[in-house]
């Protein structure tokens, strides 16, 4: 009678030559470990290739070597059942990333460390800020100016007897009265609130004075709720539309649908044919991560929408390093429509369940969230040939953008 010990599985073969031992009789014996002469509890060990050797060596112990191979196999068969039953009930320790999924972008997934990113197009790029000053100046019309640092923007209009500022950015605040002074010698006399976030207004308090501050009535109330000193409350506001008339200059605001924040505004000079609109487009650039973090992705495309139809000739979106064209607006919403196309292709044609763990299937977030991050990855492959050199900062925002699109697209 022949006995062969062949096709255990790779975990079973480890489990058995890292040195766990079978029963044979009242006794427990190690199993193709022979670095051992001794089992857990002291006795003697065989190794069977040693009674294997007996075998061969005398027929008489053919039962005696029968018996321990029978009670080999049947301890494979345990050990297999034991590595699964560990497998699916022990907790797992994150070690390191598995396989890629299919078809991997060329732009490396959120988290991934990189090396270099994509060089900015030379078209998103602004005038230089001088050195050692901090912020520039440019001039958008009659008395009107944006002051920046190629991060951040704000606007102020001279009118007779003084001065509104639009948005305070904290990163340049301090420099902003300097800015006025470079043009005009008249006061800060109003301060209006794009909206309430405060990378844009934070700097409020560093102006100074008393000035009259008006604001959607959205702002005033989630000013009131984040009770922050550096953003004082308004002092004059409106709920649907407000023309603040200064002198003979003139500021049309206007809130729409909430998309970035409610109380956002759209603020138009008519006469210098400029409008500002912050954190929905930026010029020459993708957009920051998820639609600039908007908290109404359908009502983002709307607000794009709404910024077309305004009488313009130059844009300030409160970000990025130099003004906007009607051109820019186009782009952008050129870029929504193919991202929001790519994204519910992959929603239509990626299979959930695909490429996922055979032992996470019974874990429905791991599940779904492989389908998501697989319809991420073909989001941004579609997207990645047309875009990656029109838009500066594609690789840094595209897989935040695509992650926020899917999502509007299931839940919205």
């Amino acid at each position: 009678m022949r006995y062969a010990l062949h096709a255990w599985t790779l975990p079973a073969r480890k489990w058995l030559e890292e040195g766990h031992r079978i029963r044979h009789g009242d006794r427990n014996i190690p199993f193709l470990t022979l670095a051992s002469s001794r089992t857990h509890d002291g006795d003697d060990a065989v190794p069977i290739r040693r009674m294997m050797n007996m075998q061969r060596s005398s027929r008489s112990h053919l039962p005696h070597t029968a018996a321990v191979l029978s009670a080999a196999l049947a301890s494979l068969v345990v050990a297999q059942a034991s590595l699964a039953q560990q497998a699916a009930r022990a907790p797992h320790d994150l070690a390191g990333t598995g396989a890629s999924f299919s078809n991997m972008p060329e732009v490396p997934p959120i988290g991934a460390r990189i090396a270099k990113y994509l060089d900015v197009p030379d078209a998103a790029k602004g005038p230089a800020i001088p050195a050692g000053k901090g912020y520039r100046t440019e001039r958008l019309g009659a008395g009107l100016y944006m002051v920046t640092d190629n991060a951040y923007q704000s606007m102020f209009l001279v009118y007779e007897s003084g001065v509104v500022v639009v948005d305070a950015p904290p990163s340049y605040a301090a420099h902003i009265k300097t800015a006025i002074a470079e043009v005009t010698g008249k006061p800060i006399t109003h301060l209006v609130y794009s909206h309430a976030h405060a990378d844009h207004i934070g700097g409020a308090a560093m102006l100074g004075g008393r000035p009259i501050i008006v604001a959607h009535a959205e702002t005033k109330r989630l000013l009131a709720r984040s009770n922050d000193r550096n953003r004082p409350l308004p002092t004059v506001t409106f709920t649907d539309g407000y023309q603040l008339k200064v002198g003979s200059q003139v500021l049309e605001l206007q809130s729409r649908r909430a998309a970035h924040q409610p109380g956002n505004l759209f603020i138009y000079a008519p006469a210098q044919k400029a409008l500002m609109h912050v954190d929905v487009v930026y010029p020459g650039w993708m957009m920051w991560r998820r639609f600039g973090l908007a908290e109404d992705v359908p009502a983002y495309f709307d607000a794009v929408e709404a910024v077309k139809s305004y009488d313009f000739a130059k844009f300030v979106g409160g970000h990025v390093a130099r003004v906007g064209s009607r051109e820019d607006v186009v782009v952008q919403a050129e870029f929504m429509a193919d991202l929001k196309a790519a994204a519910l292709k992959a929603l239509q044609t990626v299979k959930v369940g695909a490429e996922v763990n055979p032992l996470d299937l019974g874990n429905p977030w791991a599940v779904y969230d492989t389908y998501i991050d697989r319809v991420a990855a073909s989001c941004v492959n579609a997207l990645t040939p047309k875009w990656k050199r029109r838009l500066a900062a594609f690789d840094v925002y595209i897989w935040d953008q695509c992650y926020a699109m899917e999502q509007s697209l299931r839940i919205d």
